[in-house]
């Protein structure tokens, strides 16, 4: 055993930077941060999505357009697609909103709204939020009968 080759036992010396514990310990003064700046400083933290100074992403792509937070959203169903679950046998003489939503055609949370694409041969006498001015002429041509919930 020589002093070159001496060696503290293991685990009695903590391997952690002590910082800020004066200029004696090397790591006093500016305690590892540099010297001014934002994160020299007790406090800071970087805001999401800060660059630098940079102008931010979403700061330098352009905005425009209106979105209306009162808007209402509906689902559109077509006469042609009602026509289809009758001769299919799904849909009877009268559809109410809970057989929409039993053959997929709507959310339960959904406004529904009957629009006039296609032709309708049943009677149908059919309850749902909204209906467009072709839909229910053809609905009430037909014999049937335009609900509005």
């Amino acid at each position: 055993m020589s002093l070159h080759n001496l060696k503290p036992a293991k685990g009695s010396v903590k391997s952690d930077k002590r910082i800020a514990r004066g200029e004696g310990s090397g790591k006093g003064g500016t305690s590892t941060r540099g010297h001014k700046g934002a994160k020299s400083r007790s406090g800071y933290s970087r805001k999401i999505g800060f660059e630098g100074g940079q102008m931010p992403l979403q700061r330098r792509v352009p905005k425009f357009g209106f979105k209306n937070i009162n808007r209402k959203e509906y689902t559109g169903i077509n006469l042609d697609t009602l026509q289809n679950l009758v001769d299919s046998g799904k849909l009877k003489d009268t559809v109410t909103f809970d057989d929409l939503v039993a053959n997929r055609l709507a959310g339960k949370n959904d406004l529904v709204k009957i629009l006039g694409r296609g032709e309708l041969k049943a009677k149908l006498n059919i309850s749902a939020h909204k209906f467009t001015a072709t839909a229910k002429e053809a609905i009430e041509s037909a014999g049937g009968e335009a609900v509005t919930l």
